[in-house]
């Protein structure tokens, strides 16, 4: 393993192991890797010698804390849209390619996972949680959408969870990831590197992580989850809205704090992320996948995304001026365009 590769795809023993090695990014994903892990994928289907894949990271920090949103940023500012809608293609391709897998795919996590590193994660079989397992979609906050696949996965979270993590774009640990179904193992930190050699052995998997599994308690978020049932509920986006205002009124800080909190998100993220949650319950993955590449095709020659990584990534400013600059400005036809069908620049997927 060599230390300028940022992804090392290679057989040890009975499972394909690949290897996230872009620490001081984070391991945001780059094409590079998109496109080693989809050939590391093709190459182990039909290999009988793997019989699992399982994903590591070097980092201690994060999984992957997402794409490389700076260099997509840049390409865009210089009209390179062909490139930006060549990776999130691939991407999104590839996302699918893991959801219908063959084969079990085990993602030890531990650390970071937002963005990209959810989509190269939580469509496989098996997501196991260190103590430092940190999930987010806090794509709103730049302009952007929770793609890769949350049009999908967040949707089915019960009790209106996945429509508070795509809104908010908030925060959670290895427990509340547990209780709603986003992680399924709990593991201590200090187990994991012995945890991904026992993967590469022959035993069954289900019994390898059995022997590791941590059971956790209740997380944070337990004792506001009936008032994220009750105000991510809501039917419309101006209800959720009126719902926590309403949960506020009646004292819940909580409440108070995601009202504060999606008030700096873009408008038209929250509002593309809130119908992308409605829409989304009722696809299957791969038209959902082509719905994110309807959107990102559009948001690729917008306003907010340059902005929001302007003001958070570029200027660090946190003070983005997004266009319009209210939820209440924001026009339902407009975010219905994001999800116009694309003709024959429709997402191509097999199966």
């Amino acid at each position: 393993m060599t230390q300028d590769q940022e992804i090392i795809c290679e057989i040890r023993g009975a499972a394909g192991v690949v290897v996230l090695n872009r620490p001081k990014a984070l391991n945001a994903l780059s094409l590079g890797m998109v496109r080693e892990l989809a050939r590391a994928l093709d190459a182990w289907e039909n290999d009988p010698q793997v019989t699992r894949v399982v994903v590591i990271s070097t980092s201690e920090k994060a999984f992957s804390a997402g794409g490389d949103i700076r260099w997509l940023h840049d390409c865009g500012k210089v009209g390179r849209y062909e490139e930006m809608l060549a990776f999130w293609g691939e991407e999104y391709i590839l996302n699918h390619r893991i959801k219908t897998y063959p084969k079990p795919y085990v993602a030890l996590i531990d650390g970071i996972v937002m963005g990209g590193g959810v989509g190269i994660s939580l469509h496989g079989s098996h997501r196991i949680a260190g103590d430092r397992y940190l999930f987010a979609m806090p794509e709103v906050g730049i302009g952007f959408f929770p793609d890769v696949g949350a049009t999908y996965a967040l949707p089915r979270l019960a009790d209106g969870f996945g429509r508070f993590l795509a809104l908010t774009g908030e925060r959670i640990g290895a427990a509340d990831a547990l209780s709603v179904g986003l992680a399924t193992h709990g593991m201590p930190s200090e187990r994991m590197a012995e945890l991904a050699d026992a993967l590469t052995g022959r035993g069954a998997l289900d019994e390898i992580l059995a022997a590791f599994s941590l059971q956790r308690g209740p997380g944070p978020l337990q004792a506001e989850r009936a008032v994220i049932a009750d105000a991510f509920g809501g039917e419309t986006l101006p209800e959720v809205i009126a719902r926590l205002d309403k949960a506020a009124a009646n004292g819940s800080a909580f409440a108070g704090k995601l009202l504060q909190t999606i008030a700096t998100k873009s408008p038209t993220s929250v509002a593309i992320a809130f119908e992308q949650m409605r829409r989304g319950a009722g696809l299957d993955f791969a038209e959902a996948m082509r719905t994110e590449y309807r959107i990102v095709s559009r948001i690729a020659r917008g306003h907010d995304f340059y902005e929001g990584v302007r003001a958070v990534v570029i200027d660090k400013d946190q003070a983005p001026r997004w266009q319009p600059a209210t939820l209440d400005a924001v026009r339902q036809a407009d975010i219905d365009a994001y999800f116009a069908l694309l003709g024959a620049d429709e997402l191509k997927l097999e199966g």
